[in-house]
This record gives structure tokens, C-alpha cells and sequence, in this order.
């Protein structure tokens, strides 16, 4: 379940909730009952390590597919891209 952060119009209590995304949105601060507004905060997600996109699509080719053994078109072999 996502985290979102919230802050108060009236004591600017900052606080977070777990909701579901089916959940509405918070409407009272736990600290005053005050109207609150949903803030739009850093998420956890972080890309690490090579990945797809450095694997397929980040650069140009760095060596050509060897020639096809058989000499003739073989469309399955891995070697054929």
C-alpha cells in the first residue's frame, strides 16, 4: 500500500498514512480535526544496476552479430539478428 503525506491548513501538523488507492483521501488532522492537504513528496523507487534500458536500448552496439555458421538464413538462430 502507497504512503502519502499529508499537512494541515490550520496547526501545519505534517503526518503520513497508508492507504489504499481505493481509500479516500484524509480530511481532518489526527491532531487538531483541521482541514488537510495532500502533499506531493519524494518517492522510494530508485533504478540500480544496468537494467533494460542500458542493456537494449541505452547505447549503440558495441560488436556485430557473428556470421551465420551454415553460411545460408537461418531466421531462429540467435546469431541471425
Amino acid at each position: 500500500m502507497p504512503l502519502y503525506e499529508y499537512q494541515c491548513k490550520s496547526c501545519n501538523n505534517t503526518f503520513e498514512l497508508r492507504q489504499k488507492f481505493s481509500d479516500p483521501p484524509a480530511s481532518s488532522c489526527p491532531s487538531c480535526g483541521g482541514e488537510v492537504e495532500k502533499l506531493i513528496s519524494q518517492t522510494g523507487f530508485a533504478l540500480k544496476g544496468q537494467g533494460w534500458y542500458s542493456d537494449g536500448y541505452g547505447g549503440t552496439k558495441s560488436a556485430a552479430a557473428p556470421a551465420c555458421p551454415s553460411g545460408g538464413s537461418c531466421a531462429g538462430c540467435p546469431s541471425a539478428s
